[in-house]
Order: structure tokens, then C-alpha cells, then sequence
């Protein structure tokens, strides 16, 4: 059969390498064969076949990174559907809401106790009616495995990214873009028998090249921890251990290891980056200490399968520049940089940067407006190419710059946000009049700051000084976390530009002014309920854990110099919160690696992410170190 879809790619290789290892999971020890996944995989095809799941069907997968999920993609390809992995750290609302749209009548989870079944324990409760569970098979049903009739226009998957129009939009990405991805790739070459790292999550786009990258050119996908899930040694020495040929990483995350452990990737073949904009110190500092075979700045918007754009970082390739560039087209693609109609710009002048080629996405699920405001035809050509809402030039290279958006979507530590959609999820609460959230810093410094006008109407609500806690409860049942701004400005009045537009640049030159100086703007709030307001730091005093462990308030006072440090705040006492504060998984990790530094103690990000307070955590890094003296 030609190979129109993904699977029949994968199914060439159980021709040509059964034994071969196609999966991995270093943590259970579980691993499958080639022809052990081909299999599992027509398993649960037929059982979808069996539940009427077919040809255009769109099937929810609620699992975590494991052997099942490959299982379960693969098997969802095979019976001619197309898999929507949902996000396990999105509220239930949220999810239900993709679900519902999705219009699935079936959700595949993992059997219970497995690695992949985690955070979705309470799947049922909130389930749409009508949609039902189905556990991954693990026994064969002796039912006949579909072989449907397939194209390449045929839909994959679905991602579902933030919306500008106040809900998530899902981006329908087709077997022939996937296949643009995965072979022949320029920018990371898999061969058979090599080991892919997969460490993303499940919902991110990055997940596509992870797998079927690796299982398209017959190597093997190895499940792979964060780096924000394990101490940086032991992370560094699984990499060694599983002798990780390719893997991929958040800008931000990235950055991360660049400071703490800059030769981390030494014995790598390829580290592709991406998400944000790649800070030229840190590529310097990797290259510097111990560099991967291959060091890539990987660009591309989810609508273009991962990525459109590579730049190999070498000394030589960033000897005179400033920014690190987004590069080169992929294979079997092409890069535009156009003015607003459409036309191509002169050579070193600014455009808005568009994709052709297959890897383009067939648009967004049921939004035909917003496909056809996105996905146009290029005038000279006639040719469907995306419009990214990203502007650069081109340089003498040939490369492509970046300098920022055309639109108000963001990117923060490797997540796309569209920041208006944060701002409709204000408005539809009643707590506000007007409402106003921008990005702030970069790299792990990056946040998201609220400015917002109370409603007088909401007479019933909460009081000023109530409101930035409010605000993150309310908005925390319907975005993820990584979409709640970690500070919020309470404001008497909008400031007004001379268009009568709402001054945006003055708003964000209040985070540098004292709190509600000119009448402007009420206390400069973090977000969480538990969050002291901002001001001097509260003293160190010992919370009741300290007097029934020893050399808790040592830990207590070293903890807060290094939040302080860290978060980029005074306002660190022992009821403190760390992410109220602002607090991430990857400023977790750099807590945790000065707490070593300082205290001789070992901790993990989890630990200083979850406690939920400071005096808290000081109790942790005390009895830890009591234990490890023992």
C-alpha cells in the first residue's frame, strides 16, 4: 500500500525490523518491539472499528507520556481516525469544553495503574454526555483489524491552542504534514536503531516530532522525564544512560540547563530548541562546555507541524550577530516575508512571516472564519500558505529574523497564549470593567501582569484589596495555570492614549512606580489568595514547624534570601507562596539547585512547587537534611 498515511510509514518498518525496539520507558521498564507495537496498536483499532470510529472521526486521548500513548496514537491512525491528545494540567472545564467540540463519542484512556493513567483518575466526572471511556485494550479482542481507504489530506491529530476570540481553537494537521516533519529531515537526521527522547506534553506539538520522527525513520521513542522533574545530575545522567541520540527542548527549559549544567548535552547527536526567542549567551555558554553534535533553533507555529524554520548554532554560523535567527525554510517548505497585501518585501526590509509547503495545516476544527482570516492564497502564486502574525527580516544569509508579533499572542516558557484570551475569561466573570494582561521579562523571567478595572455593579464582589485573589480563583476553573498572570494592578482609571485608545505602555510603566502613585493604580498585587501585599519583606519569624525541627530557621532565612533572588521580589514571607509569587516549574529547578549550593541539601522542583508556603518548605529542606546527616 503506498504510504499516504503515517502508519503505513511505521508499518514499513515492522516489515523491515519487527525485533527492533520502537518504544521505551526507563522508568517502568517497559518496552515494545516493533512488531509488539504494531500489534497493541491494531488492538485497540479494531475495538474503536468495533465502536463505529472511523474515517474523519476525531478520538480524545486522555493519557501522560508512556508506552500506551504511542500504542494509542498509532492505534487511533490505524483504524482511520484522527487522535486529540488533551492536557492533563488544564482545568475539567476546559477540557469537557475541548471534548464537547470535538464531537468524539469515545475518549481512550490507559488501563488503571499504568504509567500513562496519572492525573486522570477522575476522568468520568467530567465527561460530556455521551462520551465514553474506553481503556486501552491489553488483550487481543479477535476482532479484524480496519484497513480503511486513506489520504493524505486525511487528519492526524488535533492540538488545541489558545484562542483571540475567547476560547481554544483546535488545529487540524493532516498524515501529509506529519510526513513533511518526519522525513527526510533537514533539520534532525533519525536513522534506524537511534533513541528519541519524547519529554513533552502530550497536548504540545512538540509531541509530533518526538514520535513520529523516531518511528518514521525506524528508531526508538524513549520516554523521558522533564528536566524540571528530576535533579539536574541524575537528568544529565539519563541522558548518558539512555544514550539519547535526538531530543527536543523548550527555549526556556533550555536556558535552564545552559546556566546550571551547560555540558548536559555533550553526548547528544541533535538538541532541537524552540518556543521563544533563543538567547544568544546560552547558546554560546552550550557550545562553549561540552555541545551536542547539532545544536538547532527550531521555529514554527503549531498550524505548520512543529516546525517551518532551522538554524544550526555554531560559532562560526553566529560570529557577528546579536539575535540568534529562526533560519532556513524545512524541507519541502517555504518562508514568505510579506507586507500587509501579501506581497513580498524587498530583501533586509520587515514583513509578516508566512509558510507554504505540506506541512501547512488543513485549518482550525469548525471555525471556518478564522481558517480562512489565517490560511490564505498567496497572490503571486496561487500557492495556501499560513500566516504566522510573526514579523522579520531576511538577512544576507539568507536566514529569517524574528522581532516580535503582528498580533498580541505571546509565547511564555514555551507555551502560545493568546493574551486576549485572558481577558475575555476576565470580563465574562463580573468582576471587572476593563481589564488589561501583558507579558513582562524573558526566559524564566517571563510573566504575565493583569491591570484591571474593578466593576462598581459587582456590589456583592470582593473589595480591592480581595480582588487579585478573586481574580486567580475564578480564572483558574477555565484556563491552565500557565495562563493566570502571576500579578495583578488594580486600577482607578484606564490611562488613554491621544487615539482615545487605552494606553498600554503607560500601564506597564506603573509595575515601576509605587503603588497607587497619581491615583492611577491600587496595590500591586501577586495573584494567589495567600500572596502578601507587595512592600517590605516580612521578617523571617518561625512558623509552628519550626520549634519540632532543627535548623528550620537557618533554612527559613537562606530560603528567602534565594526567593527574593529568584523571583525578582521583596515580598517573600513565610506564609509566601512560591507560584503565587510568580513562581514556575523552571524557576523551581534554579531554587532547587541554590538550595543545594548553599545548604548541601537535595531537593526536587516538585517539592518547592507544591508545599504552600515558604515556612513549609524551610520544614522540608530541615528534616532533609536531618535525615541525610542520620
Amino acid at each position: 500500500m503506498a504510504a499516504v498515511g503515517v502508519h503505513h510509514v511505521v508499518a514499513r518498518w515492522v516489515e523491515r525490523a519487527p525485533d527492533a525496539c520502537a518504544v521505551r520507558e526507563p522508568a517502568g521498564g517497559r518496552a515494545l518491539s516493533y512488531w509488539e507495537l504494531w500489534q497493541r496498536s491494531g488492538w485497540l483499532a479494531a475495538e474503536l472499528a468495533r465502536r463505529g470510529v472511523g474515517r474523519g472521526d476525531l478520538v480524545p486521548v486522555a493519557q501522560d507520556r508512556s508506552v500506551d500513548l504511542i500504542v494509542t496514537f498509532l492505534g487511533i491512525l490505524r483504524c482511520g481516525a484522527a487522535y486529540l491528545p488533551l492536557d492533563a494540567l488544564a482545568p475539567t472545564g476546559r477540557l469537557a469544553d475541548i471534548v464537547g467540540e470535538s464531537g468524539s463519542r469515545v475518549i481512550v484512556r490507559a488501563p488503571e495503574g499504568r504509567a500513562g493513567a496519572g492525573r486522570w483518575s477522575a476522568l468520568s466526572s467530567w465527561l460530556p454526555e455521551g462520551v465514553e471511556p474506553l481503556d486501552l485494550p491489553e488483550h487481543d479482542p479477535f476482532l479484524p483489524v480496519p484497513e480503511p481507504d486513506g489520504d493524505g489530506d486525511d487528519a492526524a491529530y488535533v492540538n488545541f491552542t489558545s484562542g483571540s476570540t475567547g476560547r481554544p481553537k483546535g488545529v487540524v494537521v493532516p498524515h501529509r504534514a506529519v510526513l513533511r516533519l518526519a522525513l527526510n529531515a533537514l533539520f534532525c537526521t533519525v536513522e534506524a536503531g537511534d533513541r528519541v527522547a519524547s519529554s513533552a506534553n502530550p497536548a504540545f506539538d512538540a509531541t509530533t516530532f518526538e514520535v513520529w520522527n523516531a518511528l518514521c525513520g525506524g528508531a526508538a521513542v524513549v520516554v523521558f522525564p522533564s528536566v524540571t522533574e528530576l535533579a539536574m545530575d541524575e537528568w544529565t545522567a539519563l541522558i548518558r544512560a539512555e544514550r539519547i541520540d535526538a531530543m527536543f527542548l523548550t527555549t526556556s527549559l533550555f536556558h535552564t540547563v545552559a546556566r546550571e549544567s551547560a555540558d548536559a548535552f555533550a553526548t547528544v547527536g541533535t538538541v532541537v530548541v524552540g518556543g521563544e526567542q533563543l538567547e544568544l549567551g546560552a547558546v554560546r555558554r552550550v557550545l562553549a562546555a561540552g555541545p551536542p553534535g547539532r545544536l538547532v533553533n527550531g521555529y514554527g507555529p503549531t498550524e505548520t507541524t512543529t516546525f517551518a524554520a532551522y538554524f544550526d548554532c555554531t560559532e562560526a554560523s553566529l560570529s557577528g550577530l546579536d539575535r540568534v535567527p529562526v533560519g532556513f525554510a524545512l524541507q519541502e517548505t517555504s518562508l514568505h516575508l510579506l507586507d500587509a497585501e501579501l506581497n513580498e518585501v524587498a530583501a533586509g526590509e520587515t514583513g509578516e512571516l508566512c509558510v507554504g509547503g505540506p506541512g501547512v495545516a488543513l485549518g482550525y476544527l469548525a471555525r471556518p472564519e478564522l481558517t480562512k482570516e489565517r490560511f490564505v492564497t498567496l497572490p503571486s502564486t496561487g500557492a495556501r500558505i499560513y500566516r504566522t502574525g510573526d514579523t522579520g527580516r531576511m538577512l544576507p544569509s539568507g536566514a529569517v529574523e524574528l522581532f516580535g508579533r503582528t498580533d498580541r499572542q505571546v509565547k511564555l516558557r514555551g507555551f502560545r497564549i493568546e493574551l486576549e484570551e485572558i481577558e475575555r475569561a476576565v470580563m465574562a466573570g463580573g468582576l471587572a470593567d476593563a481589564v488589561f494582561v501583558e507579558k513582562t521579562g524573558d526566559g524564566a523571567a517571563a510573566t504575565l501582569v493583569g491591570f484591571v478595572l474593578p466593576s462598581p455593579g459587582a456590589a456583592a464582589g470582593p473589595d480591592r484589596a480581595e480582588l487579585p485573589a478573586a481574580l486567580h480563583r475564578s480564572l483558574g476553573e477555565t484556563l491552565p495555570s500557565y495562563m493566570l498572570p502571576s500579578r495583578w494592578l488594580v486600577l482607578d482609571r484606564v490611562p488613554f492614549g491621544s487615539t482615545g485608545k487605552a494606553d498600554r505602555a503607560q500601564l506597564l510603566r506603573l509595575l515601576d512606580s509605587p503603588a497607587g502613585a497619581a491615583g492611577t493604580a491600587g496595590a500591586a498585587t501577586p495573584a494567589g489568595p495567600t500572596s502578601p501585599p507587595d512592600g517590605p519583606a516580612p521578617t523571617a519569624s518561625a512558623g509552628p514547624e519550626s520549634e519540632a525541627v532543627p535548623g528550620h530557621a537557618p533554612a527559613l532565612a537562606a530560603l528567602q534570601d534565594i526567593w527574593r533572588d529568584v523571583l525578582g521580589t521583596d515580598a517573600v514571607g513565610p506564609a509566601a507562596n512560591f507560584i503565587d509569587l510568580g513562581g514556575n516549574s523552571i524557576l523551581a529547578m534554579q531554587v532547587t539547585v541554590r538550595v543545594r549550593e548553599r545548604l548541601g541539601v537535595r531537593i526536587d522542583a516538585g517539592a518547592v512547587l507544591l508545599t504552600d508556603s515558604l515556612d513549609e518548605l524551610a520544614a522540608h529542606v530541615a528534616s532533609t537534611s536531618l535525615a541525610a546527616a542520620s
